[in-house]
């Protein structure tokens, strides 16, 4: 899978922006005016715009140059610290000008919800000496790249002269342009090997309907004979619909998942299928993946990225059943991306044989007390080491499957040990969770839990619930002198 791609240096020029979050929790109205009372609990900024971009191609692999504008202010600091531990980054090309301000966008959140955005931009348009400087620093980047992402927010960076001097470079070195548009005109980018529009911008740009697939191919091939590229229509949860310049059409669809945020989807899009031209996939294949990709960013409230990790547990699901689960090293890059941006990880653990009403109420609450639930399983031997040589009654893959199925989990870990002990210290989750049939002393791993900050939550039990009791009511049921059927063949 992603293990097998080799990544190449992906040049991204555009706006730069920062987003700020505000999370706190709203229980009453002010007495002021009727508005909520935010009360305030954390403060976070992520790169955003072409700045997430970056992020998101360098989460998959690529080495990747970053161009554009930010101003002399708090919110560049904060964007080049956000930014600089990136070693797969390159932030020299980026310009500087006290006369910008560095644009930032500022949500205000009560738990998932958003209450309201503010946005702060420059007040002044972009002066002839900034815009050489940015071509000056464009064309560098674009000198040593091996494909060309064009992030444009509207914001003013990707002014004509800035995208004539890109598709000019580009075109004399035969490296690739792909373009995340916001302008109504798309001849603007007359030059690019691909624009990725979404249905909307789509629709302003060809001013033509787009409901449907009949519409999407119309609205296509008019916006293909305005730049002359390939087009790529990313359609929300309908998928993506790509018309080549040779005439195809291939429509994919999107992998079913939650949406939490759409914010950014299109970041990831776009630095997923530069990613994958870099490495020399076709199209075709870049859309599929970006898709996967796709599902899994909007699952994400905020600003995210995916990981190489992700991306490749996701397309393995995809292919094969017996692949919902992660290993525990793949699963520490997840969790480490999930971190990243602000989500507080959840564990669990248990054998999950024949999962009954019991099992599904301990996941339940345990998916309350953060954003991520991480499960982790027996594997077959640590259960038969545990209960006896007849059991697991399912097999570990099975037992996966059927947990990962459930919507409160995220990811599913097996580990062979008698205890979770090693996974929870590799993992570090900041809430473990074990049935309320433990005491807290008594829950494996609460000590390290609790050493790196985290708390232990005993969750309610159902009463009269449990596997080996379904076990022991099969085996009375069962005549005298026959075997008791594997419950898989019924």
């Amino acid at each position: 899978m992603l293990s097998d791609f080799t990544f190449g240096r992906v040049a991204i020029v555009g706006d730069l922006l920062l987003d700020c979050y505000v999370h706190g929790s709203v229980d009453r109205i002010s007495p002021e005016a009727p508005v909520p009372v935010l009360l305030r609990a954390q403060h976070s900024a992520v790169p955003g715009g072409a700045a997430n971009v970056a992020m998101n191609a360098a989460a998959l692999g690529c080495a990747v140059t970053l161009v554009g504008l930010v101003g002399a202010d708090q919110a560049a600091q904060d964007l080049d610290r956000a930014i600089r531990d990136r070693s797969d980054i390159d932030l020299s090309l980026v310009v500087p000008d006290g006369g910008w301000t560095t644009i930032t966008k500022t949500r205000v959140l009560s738990g998932r919800q958003q209450i309201v955005r503010i946005d702060d931009e420059p007040n002044v348009s972009m002066t002839p000496a900034m815009e050489a400087k940015l071509i000056s620093a464009a064309r560098e980047a674009v000198s040593r790249a091996d494909v060309v992402i064009c992030s444009d927010y509207a914001k003013g960076v990707l002014s004509d002269a800035v995208l004539d001097a890109i598709m000019e470079t580009a075109r004399l070195r035969g490296v690739p342009v792909v373009v995340d548009p916001k302008r109504r005109d798309f001849s603007a980018y007359r030059g690019a090997y691909l624009i990725t529009p979404n249905r909307s911008e789509l629709a302003a740009a060809t001013g033509l309907p787009v409901r449907n697939d009949a519409e999407i191919r119309i609205a296509t091939q008019a916006a293909q004979s305005r730049f002359g590229g390939n087009v790529l229509v990313t359609r929300s949860e309908e998928g993506m619909t790509l018309l080549e310049t040779d005439g195809a059409l291939t429509h994919a669809h999107v992998r079913k998942s939650e949406v939490f945020d759409v914010s950014g989807a299109g970041d990831t899009v776009v630095a997923t299928i530069a990613s994958m031209i870099s490495a020399g996939e076709d199209l075709r294949t870049a859309m599929v993946i970006a898709t996967s990709a796709a599902s899994i960013v909007v699952g994400k409230l905020g600003t995210a990225t995916v990981s190489r990790a992700e991306l490749s547990a996701a397309l393995k699901s995809e292919i094969a059943d017996d692949s919902v689960f992660a290993t525990r090293d793949d699963a520490v890059e997840t969790i480490e991306a999930w971190r990243q941006h602000g989500a507080r990880i959840v564990f669990t653990n248990g054998c999950f044989d024949l999962l009954h009403p019991g099992h599904v109420a301990l996941i339940r609450a345990a998916a309350q007390h953060g954003d991520k639930l991480v499960v982790a399983l027996n594997s077959d031997a640590s259960v038969r080491r545990l209960k006896g040589p007849e059991r697991p009654l399912q097999d570990q893959t099975a037992r996966a499957t059927v947990m990962g199925a459930l919507r409160d989990v995220d990811l599913v870990v097996i580990f062979d040990e008698d205890t979770p002990y090693e996974t929870i210290r590799a993992l570090r989750p900041d809430v473990l969770v074990k049935g309320a049939d433990y005491t807290e002393d008594e829950v494996v791993g609460a000590d390290l839990v609790r050493s790196g900050g985290g708390r232990v939550v005993l969750a309610d039990l159902v009463s009269g619930r449990s596997t080996t009791s379904i076990v022991s009511k099969i085996k009375k049921r069962t005549p005298a002198g026959a075997s008791m059927a594997d419950p898989g063949d019924h």
